[in-house]
């Protein structure tokens, strides 16, 4: 699959509607007008995706003032979700994009590999999208560490 799979920068974000943690759905429809950061991520609590919710847990205030929404999207159903909501702390959405259609439409349904197999699977990347519903910055294979500082410069921008 080329890099460049999704939506690029100043294109229309994909419209989505999915299930979410604390009995939420999160849907591009309710959105509309207002800005939101997209992130996908592999796998509830495991420690890259924990270290990146916990970094954007920290960064939400922050994140608040730019009038920003979050939602993070992972291919577990929702029982894990919620399960890795509560343990955390995590106030903003996680969402359960089970059957991969809004990974898809936004390019991070993969081809992965891991001790030699290859397999299908979420790359971790987020896309932020303005007020005007277009995507204004796209974050590739991101580093968890780093990312709720790269967000909140982003969006201060927005």
């Amino acid at each position: 699959m080329p890099e460049t799979a999704g939506p690029a920068e100043g294109t229309t974000a994909p419209a989505f509607t999915m299930p979410a943690s604390g009995g939420r759905t999160v849907s591009s429809t309710d959105l509309a007008g207002k800005p939101y950061l997209l992130y996908f991520y592999p796998k509830a609590d495991t420690p890259g995706c924990t270290k990146q919710a916990c970094g954007i847990q920290e960064a939400l205030p922050a994140l608040g003032k730019t009038g920003l929404t979050v939602i993070g999207i992972s291919p577990d159903p929702m029982k894990p979700i919620e399960k890795f909501a509560a343990k955390y702390n995590l106030t903003f959405p996680l969402a359960s994009d089970e059957d991969h259609k809004v990974a898809e439409a936004y390019g991070v349904w993969v081809e992965k590999s891991m001790y030699g197999k290859t397999y299908m699977g979420m790359e971790r990347s987020s896309f932020l999208v303005g007020a005007d519903g277009k995507v204004a910055k796209v974050w590739r294979k991101v580093k968890p560490e780093a990312h709720a500082a790269q967000v909140l410069e982003a969006a201060k921008g927005l």
